[in-house]
């Protein structure tokens, strides 16, 4: 190993001094030499220049010296001669101290480092005493702590670490106030590799210190096992005990590229359980619609896919599956198709049992009220009677399907009515446990189900009284409940878990898109098997649509176009059968319009019986008392109820309404003349007798619309028979005490 820049640099002038002395004139070669050396190193100009003049002294000094010798003179001139050499050598010294930069932090070699300090830490602890302990101080610099001595000193070199440890100490009674960023300023090395004591563990006065002068360079890699596949990836993010799936395992079955795979998940002997789909997105860095679940046939194990363009897109054509629409031996109906191509099945009924429920929810546009048509005409091809009850008229296309259809909020309120008495009939006729299948099967249909169910309707507590005694009694009587709501919130049921869970357990359920923060089968309104599904996160376009759409066409409007399945997700959404995980599917896609595949025969009848022939009385028929409570239980009081009421052509369109109150006398009512006046001692009347009469719980704004009248004028009288305890308020539903 070959002399360093700094020991050629400090020991060549003594070369030059010596070698002319024994060498004659080839100290000019030597002095060449040193100078070419010198050149290589690179060293700065003022000391190739210094060596350079030393060289040129020693070469004249040992030529004249070897002549003196050579001619026989007194060999003291000749060493006199040497003198100049030594005094150029010495120049040369001074020189170099005051151009050659400091040394390097680096280890030292040769032997210099053997004895004492080595070079390196002269340097550290120079700095040291310089900056920051002392012993003395100039006007302009201020020490960081005077005699704060860095003790104990320990250097660690290696080619790409340079580091010190020592001990701050300082004499007994005072304490450390060396900071780390002071150290770092004195070193000039960030604060991050100056490591101190916890001064809670050491004496005040002796406080250890690790300073990492050079530390490797960050260098951009990565790191070893990254993970870049899908196992790896389901490894370090699904698989982990925090992750969506812990302690599960996946085995890729198809590889299309990241962003087009299946796989099958599988958990060591254990159920994989309900699996949060929001969870499992974040975990692989994936929107949620782009991930599918499948679940299989073993607990253990679950179906992923991952896909670069949805497997729904392209849809399917409801002209396609005619054949599969009419209900099968174990009382299934093709609803659409789930994201793995196989088809998606609604149950309609259960064979030896009776009927089956379906709770359905979506926003506007999502697909809901198609998929009701749909389940219309496979109702009216499998020979089912149909009940409908569409408080929002005008809704459904294939009303006309339903053997008893109750278009608009009043008339909605008697469909349910005529299933509830229906249900009845059948109790009071079917003794046997078993359901016989000697009369139809009967679904009873509520769409927009909110109007009916929600504390702002004016026919909350009936409604949901009756809709919760059917959802819990009528599927051993063949009577089914399909119930549509915009959202999964409570409010849109009444608030009630019996309906919920009643129909979760009793059928299925299928989710569409809801809007923004409308659709999050979490907190309260989690369902089982649907966890971490939000149903907001559904888009209404595909991914590319926009740009479709900003392709104009001007040559007008085409009337014979139709929509195709990619111009929108309608429909698109999830399926929950009992015991199972939500599974993405996609219904139908309405290419002709199911009414029309009826053939143009009739609905479907329901049995001649008592409730049926007497249906027009009891659609007109309160089925609770004055206060909102208390469901007629059997069929004969319904009877005598409904037979209590005015029949269909003696009442007036709305039960109750201005028509009958406002227009005409009536034997043992206030005498009120067409057209009176709305004073103050005529509306109170009014007001009790109509409240008395509907017997269920109304607002101020729908008892003003019913009298014929503002709102401004009900307020006031309602509140003064607030007062005379005639009338009692809840929750803004007035009701006569």
């Amino acid at each position: 190993m070959g002399p360093t820049r700094a020991q050629f640099i400090q020991y060549a002038p003594a070369a030059l001094a010596v070698v002319p002395l024994v060498a004659g004139p080839w100290s000019a070669l030597a002095a060449a030499a040193a100078g070419a050396g010198a050149w290589a190193v690179n060293v700065s100009a003022p000391v190739l220049r210094s060596l350079i003049g030393c060289g040129f002294t020693a070469t004249g000094c040992g030529i004249a010296a070897h002549e003196v010798l050579a001619a026989g003179g007194n060999p003291l001139i000749a060493l006199g001669l040497a003198v100049p050499a030594g005094a150029a050598a010495l120049a040369h010294h001074r020189n170099l101290a005051g151009h050659t930069p400091a040394p390097a932090l680096t280890p030292a070699t040769g032997a210099g480092a053997a004895g004492g300090l080595t070079s390196q830490a002269q340097l550290i602890t120079a700095w040291w005493k310089e900056f920051i302990s002392g012993p003395t101080q100039t006007e302009d610099r201020k020490l960081i702590q005077p005699g704060a001595n860095l003790e104990h000193l320990a250097l660690e070199a290696d080619d790409d670490h340079v580091s010190f440890t020592g001990i701050i100490t300082l004499p007994q009674g005072q304490q450390v106030r060396v900071r780390a960023a002071d150290i770092a300023a004195v070193y000039q090395i960030p604060v991050s590799q100056v490591e101190l004591g916890d001064p809670k563990h050491y004496a005040p006065n002796a406080l250890p210190v690790t300073v990492h002068l050079k530390v490797p360079a960050a260098q951009p890699q990565i790191a070893a096992g990254t993970p870049t596949t899908p196992e790896e990836l389901w490894a370090a993010y699904v698989g982990v005990p925090e992750g969506a799936m812990p302690g599960t395992t996946l085995t890729v079955t198809r590889y299309d590229g990241p962003l087009d795979w299946e796989g099958i998940a599988t958990r060591d002997r254990r159920a994989i359980g309900t699996v949060n789909l929001q969870d499992l997105a974040g975990n692989l860095d994936l929107e949620t619609i782009q991930i599918a679940l499948a679940p299989g046939d073993k607990p253990s194990q679950m179906g992923i896919r991952v896909m670069r363009e949805h497997a729904l897109m392209h849809g399917t054509m409801l002209s396609s599956v005619l054949d599969e629409l009419s209900m099968d031996s174990r009382g299934y109906v093709r609803a659409g198709t789930y994201v793995d191509g196989r088809a998606a099945l609604l149950p309609l009924a259960q064979p030896g049992s009776g009927a089956r429920h379906l709770y359905l929810v979506g926003g506007s546009r999502s697909g809901k009220s198609g998929l009701l048509e749909q389940i219309l005409l496979s109702a009216h091809r499998s020979g089912i009677a149909v009940i409908l009850a569409s408080p929002q008229a005008g809704t459904i296309a294939g009303a006309h399907l339903a053997a008893h259809c109750g278009d608009g909020l009043d008339e909605a309120m008697g469909a349910l009515r005529l299933a509830y008495a229906m249900m009845l009939d059948r109790e009071a006729r079917y003794r046997s446990p078993a359901f016989p299948f000697t009369d139809p099967l009967v679904l009873v249909v509520i769409d927009e189900a909110h109007m009916l169910l929600s504390a702002s309707s004016p026919y909350h507590l009936e409604a949901k009284a009756i809709v919760e005694q059917l959802t819990r009694r009528s599927l051993k009587r063949g009577i089914g409940v399909v119930l549509a709501t915009q959202t999964p919130l409570a409010e849109d049921l009444g608030n009630s878990t019996v309906i919920r869970s009643q129909l979760l357990i009793g059928g299925g359920a299928v989710f569409l898109r809801c809007a923004k923060g409308q659709g999050s089968l979490v907190g309260a309104n989690a369902v089982e098997g649907a966890e971490g599904i939000d149903l907001s996160m559904i888009p209404s376009q595909w991914p590319g649509q926009y740009a479709k759409v900003a392709d104009r066409d001007m040559s007008g409007l085409a009337t014979e176009a139709a929509a195709a399945p990619e111009d929108g997700t309608f429909g698109l959404g999830y399926l929950l059968t009992p015991g199972s995980q939500a599974v993405q599917f996609r219904s139908l896609h309405l290419d002709v319009a199911p009414v029309s595949l009826a053939g143009g025969e009739p609905p479907v009848g329901i049995e001649d019986c008592d409730a049926w022939r007497e249906r027009d009385a009891i659609t007109q028929a309160p089925m609770v008392d004055r206060r909102g409570k208390n469901l007629i239980g059997s069929l004969s009081d319904l009877l005598a109820a409904a037979q209590g009421a005015p029949s269909s052509q003696e009442a007036p369109h709305h039960p109750g309404g201005p028509q009958a109150i406002a227009g005409t006398s009536r034997p043992g009512a206030p005498g009120v003349a067409a057209g009176a006046p709305d004073g103050q001692e005529l509306i109170k009347p009014r007001i009790l007798e109509l409240l008395r009469e509907q017997s269920i719980p109304m607002t101020a704004e729908t008892i003003a619309r019913k009298l014929g009248t503002s709102a401004k004028n009900i307020k006031p009288r309602l509140s003064e028979l607030k007062k005379r305890d005639e009338v009692t308020n809840e929750n803004g539903l007035w009701r006569a005490a």
